[in-house]
């Protein structure tokens, strides 16, 4: 009779409680990256998946969606408005998020981009009236 690894009820039970307990407490930071929360997420549910324990892929979206940091709310409120939640899968909605999320990096770059050009352009134009001011100084001083 060849030997296997079973789990015992109580340690089997007790492993599901608390990846039940990691599912219902799961958040999303807000520096978190869509790619790096889906993987803590679905580490989760494949675990309890193994264990014959889990939920509905209906509930993962809706619970993927409430955990996100409050920073992605808007496109919380877009998804939910705009997809049937009960067929949207797991996956589709991953994907749309790493789009949005690729946007938002877009443009927070394009942002920091300006801002360092108006302030390099800031101190190019202190710089260029200072030296009109010494130059001004200069002469006067010749008379």
């Amino acid at each position: 009779m060849p030997l296997t690894k079973v789990m015992s009820v109580p340690i089997k039970d007790n492993k599901i409680d608390h990846l039940v307990q990691q599912y219902e407490q799961i958040m999303i930071l807000e520096e978190e990256s869509i790619d790096n929360a889906f993987a803590r997420f679905n580490t989760i549910i494949t675990s309890l998946k193994a264990l014959d324990e889990g939920f509905s892929s209906k509930n993962y979206v809706r619970k993927f969606l409430r955990a996100l940091h409050p920073k992605w709310r808007a496109k919380v409120t877009a998804i939910e408005e705009s997809k049937d939640l009960t067929s949207l899968s797991l996956d589709e909605l991953i994907g749309n998020l790493n789009v949005y999320e690729v946007m938002i990096k877009n443009d927070s770059k394009m942002v920091k981009d300006k801002r360092e050009q108006n302030r390099s352009l800031a101190l190019k134009a202190k710089k260029e009236s200072s030296d009109e001011d010494s130059s001004t100084s200069e002469s006067e001083d010749e008379e």
